[in-house]
This record gives C-alpha cells, sequence and structure tokens, in this order.
C-alpha cells in the first residue's frame, strides 16, 4: 500500500499577469520534506470546457479548424467552452449545432480530462453524441469548418493523419472507440 503525500501549503499566490482568457499565477509553496519551491500557473477565466464525438450512423464527424498557436489546420472533433451555468451536456449539443450544423438526441459523457495540470488548471469532458439530427446554431467561429466524415471502422487510421495529433482529441478517439467497442460487445 502507498503511503498517501501530503500536499504542499500554499504561501502566497500572486497573478502576475493576465490576458482576456486567462490568468498567469505564482505560486510559493513549502514542501513537507522541507523544500520551498515558486510555481507558474494559468487559470483559464473559470470556464471549463467540452470536446464532443459526433457519431453518424457508422461514421464519426470531425472538424478542420484554424489553430493560431500552431500557425495551421487541425483536424479534430467539435469543442467549446461551457457558459456560467450551462450544464455540460446542452453546451455540448450547443457546440454540435454551432460548429457542425447538428444536434444529438442521445449524449453521454465519457472522461474528463485534465490537460497539463502542473501547471494548467483546464478540464474539458468529453462527450459522444448519438441520433444525430440537423440544426444549425450560429457560431462564433471567424470562418466556415470543414465537416470531415471518417468510418468508425478505421477511427485508428486518424492517429495516422498529420493534422490529427493534439492530446485532447486522441484521448477522445480512444475514450470513444472504446466505448462504442464494449456496447457492441454486450
Amino acid at each position: 500500500m502507498s503511503k498517501v503525500q501530503q500536499k504542499p501549503q500554499i504561501l502566497n499566490v500572486e497573478t502576475i499577469a493576465r490576458s482576456r482568457m486567462f490568468r498567469i499565477q505564482s505560486v510559493d509553496l513549502a514542501f513537507s520534506n522541507g523544500e520551498n519551491r515558486v510555481y507558474e500557473r494559468l487559470l483559464p477565466e473559470g470556464r471549463q470546457a467540452v470536446m464532443i464525438v459526433p457519431v453518424s450512423g457508422d461514421d464519426i464527424l470531425l472538424i478542420r479548424e484554424y489553430a493560431v498557436a500552431i500557425e495551421d489546420y487541425e483536424l479534430g472533433f467539435p469543442k467549446g467552452l461551457v457558459e456560467p451555468d450551462e450544464d455540460v451536456l446542452v453546451a455540448a449539443n450547443r457546440e454540435l449545432m454551432e460548429e457542425i450544423g447538428y444536434g444529438a438526441k442521445k449524449l453521454t459523457v465519457l472522461s474528463k480530462l485534465t490537460l497539463a495540470p502542473t501547471y494548467f488548471a483546464s478540464t474539458m469532458t468529453i462527450v459522444l453524441a448519438e441520433d444525430l439530427y440537423v440544426q444549425k446554431l450560429e457560431g462564433d467561429e471567424p470562418e466556415p469548418l470543414t465537416l470531415v466524415t471518417w468510418p468508425q471502422e478505421t477511427m485508428l487510421d486518424l492517429l495516422n493523419e498529420t493534422d490529427f495529433n493534439e492530446a485532447r482529441n486522441v484521448s477522445a478517439l480512444f475514450l470513444a472507440r472504446e466505448y462504442l467497442r464494449q456496447r457492441v460487445e454486450l
């Protein structure tokens, strides 16, 4: 049995920078072994995110969207921020409607992920969307997103695509694949 570690004591937290979307904080910590360290962490402005794996018949649906950090287009699943006081499944359905022009009658939470939790306090809920129907909402994207249909039977071939490599998309792919496989086996 492993020993439960004592969390470090937070000595001081100071916001050192702020943008429209993030705060950067300096965090002074005292560890139980006597070591003191100063870490920096990036905090989103109080909102969680959702990523949706839409299933249409024997296919999954993806989008191709410009990713400014890598200065290129990235193939991935629809995603977006959860509005304050918005249920995560309501947000998932809204994002589907905004980004691919479909709603879903069936939404299943697959997992809640963190991204680089040693310095980034962000969570993303991965949702499987099924029983799709046509429903378009106006989104906030600066250009139309390209919809890409991909056969479920070759889902893992997405890993060979040069523009499908963002970690949350890869995680969502495996979570959806495992969920769909287990359902078929039952």
